[in-house]
């Protein structure tokens, strides 16, 4: 069957001695596999079409839910500054691995490919990396079924003030309620209520947001404990963000 769909390169990999294949992201298909030939050569008019976070229209053959093969396809955008720039491109990769690592295979949803194309969008224009990661981050867990409860306790469901961040538990806990989680990380109030907007907010609607660096470093951390905690995932991408940070900071 042929397929026409839009979609984000997610993923690209030598195959053979001149072929590719790509992991597209589409809102329509979830995440599709699709064989470039000659993708590799310099010469070839799709080789383009491979590069990672490029948002194109894809127009391949497939077979049951077998790999792809690509017919033609149109670039849309290209993301050509996320791959010049290497704290950029670092971001926008740890976006692309978290999402090809939590969506399955076949499992559709616009709201994944939305966010994802909003979030190098985001990425491209400058916005902060680090706030536009920990917004896509959140939308991730969202998506997940893992979204942290931030507006009452997630043991008793008390609006009071929370005392602490329980990540295990997937939300804040109030004060009587705090020994639940022994572990449970305080807050302040800034990066609450910044956690808080982030929960609610659309990241096709991200402005320009100042942050201070201590709030940036109290939401690392947090956000992290989060995603370890609910996702458990190992990522390439995120231990290289960690050394880079390593090395900014000496």
């Amino acid at each position: 069957m042929l397929y026409r769909v839009e979609g984000i390169v997610i993923r690209s990999m030598d195959y053979g001695e001149g072929n590719k294949i790509i992991t597209i992201c589409t809102a329509t298909h979830g995440k599709i596999g699709v064989l470039v030939r000659g993708a590799k050569k310099s010469k070839s008019r799709h080789a383009a079409l491979t590069q990672p976070f490029t948002n194109g229209e894809y127009l391949f053959f497939r077979t049951g839910n077998g790999l792809g093969t690509l017919n033609q396809g149109e670039i849309l955008e290209s993301h050509h500054l996320l791959r010049e720039d290497l704290i950029l491109a670092s971001y926008a990769s740890y976006a692309c691995e978290l999402l090809d690592r939590t969506l399955q295979d076949e499992e559709v949803g616009a709201f994944w490919f939305n966010q994802l194309k909003a979030c190098l969008e985001a990425l491209t224009s400058g916005k902060d990396p680090q706030v536009t990661v920990h917004l896509f981050e959140m939308k991730i867990l969202q998506a997940a079924g893992y979204g942290p409860v931030l507006d009452q306790c997630v043991s008793c469901g008390s609006e009071d003030e929370p005392a602490v961040v329980s990540p295990r538990l997937g939300g804040v806990l109030c004060r009587r309620c705090k020994h639940h989680d022994p572990s449970g990380m305080t807050v302040t109030p800034g990066t609450l209520k910044l956690l808080r907007l982030f929960a609610k907010l659309d990241l096709r609607r991200l402005g320009n947001i100042d942050v201070k660096d201590s709030t940036k470093a109290e939401m690392k951390v947090i956000m992290r404990a989060f995603m370890d905690a609910q996702l458990s995932l190992n990522l390439k991408t995120q231990r290289f963000l960690d050394q880079l940070d390593k090395y900014e900071l000496e």
